[in-house]
């Protein structure tokens, strides 16, 4: 209805506002003389060259708007994107957050990959010397079915589950295809289907 497409008209209008305004802070560059004073305030170090605003827009001790008052062009960032005022403030969130984000997402592809590599039923973890003591009898107990399952086992440390893929790979043990192996196989023009893919891959 009318209500439905003026929000989404008003969040186009918000993403394209985020949109100018980073652009605006990328292409923006404060000298020392402008924002030195700010930084030190604010327990920051000082800048030895001219500085992109958004790159000072990362730093745990800066706050957008103050930042942009200090160095007297708050009025004419915001004025590149009209009714957002919000929008460094938004930007800065999102810089700060970058990082962590990253590594997070990191965390879980690592913990998908740890999920695709498949443990034999029989495999004997006593049988390894070269993991700790305390993993092989807590693995031996738990039976994991996969990697993914044996790294969050209590006692079990990082370094047990790469000496468990090494082992693994010599033992020609292979990961299990991604969704999107599965995929490109299903399309890549011989007429195989995704469940006749899954069929071959196992």
């Amino acid at each position: 209805g009318l209500a439905s497409q003026q929000r989404y008209d008003r969040m186009l209008e918000k993403e394209r506002a985020i949109d100018v305004t980073r652009e605006t802070l990328a292409d923006t560059t404060v000298t020392p003389e402008q924002v030195d004073e700010y930084l030190r305030s604010v327990g920051t170090s000082t800048l030895d060259q001219p500085r992109p605003v958004i790159q000072l827009c990362k730093r745990p001790e800066v706050d957008s708007e103050e930042l942009l008052r200090h160095a007297g062009i708050y009025d004419e960032v915001v004025t590149e994107a009209p009714g957002m005022l919000s929008a460094p403030r938004l930007i800065e969130i999102d810089l700060k957050y970058e990082g962590y984000i990253d590594r997070q997402q990191d965390m879980v592809e690592e913990m998908e990959e740890k999920e695709r590599w498949p443990i034999p039923d029989d495999f004997d973890y006593h049988a390894l010397d070269n993991i700790s003591k305390e993993a092989r009898e807590k693995l031996s107990t738990v039976e994991p079915d996969n990697l993914g399952q044996a790294s969050r086992v209590p006692g079990v440390r990082a370094s047990d589950i790469s000496v468990l893929m090494v082992l693994l790979k010599n033992e020609g043990v292979e990961p299990l295809p991604t969704d999107r192996d599965l995929d490109t196989v299903a399309g890549d023009g011989f007429g195989v289907s995704r469940e006749t893919a899954v069929e071959v891959s196992g």
